[in-house]
């Protein structure tokens, strides 16, 4: 995977002034693009880290930057950000899309057992 280049801003887009997104900047561009294209391939009843997608994405230090993404997701329904969990495995406290346990409910309906709040990354993390 190609460097984060620190000339642009975190959608690929190049800094200007106070580092603002250009208009009409794809989506597809940059380090958001590049963790919608992997999260996307995260196959049903399986989850991911924040940091393992960073890794995958070539910005292993960017775990934060994974979360910021996923909650601007501009695709919800495509991109399956309820797949994402923490490194040990713990559901997003606040859910962007739909409240505190509508990530349960998701990785349930997928097959995935989730007990107070968290998956067994032994059994549901997806390896490539």
């Amino acid at each position: 995977m190609s460097e984060i280049n620190v000339h642009e801003n975190l959608n690929g887009a190049p800094m200007s002034g106070a580092g603002a997104r250009q208009s009409g900047a794809p989506v597809s561009e940059g380090l958001f693009g590049r963790i919608y294209a992997y999260v996307s391939r995260v196959p049903a009843g399986k989850v991911v880290t924040y940091g393992q997608v960073a890794a995958a994405v070539g910005a292993p230090r960017c775990a934060r930057q994974v979360g910021w993404a996923l909650h601007q997701n501009p695709r919800p329904g495509e991109i399956p950000c309820h797949r994402v969990v923490n490194r040990q495995g713990r559901l997003a406290p606040a859910f962007a899309f739909g409240g505190t346990d509508a990530q349960a409910r998701l990785l349930a309906a997928e097959g995935v057992t989730v007990r107070d709040g968290y998956v067994d990354l032994n059994v549901y993390l997806w390896r490539e």
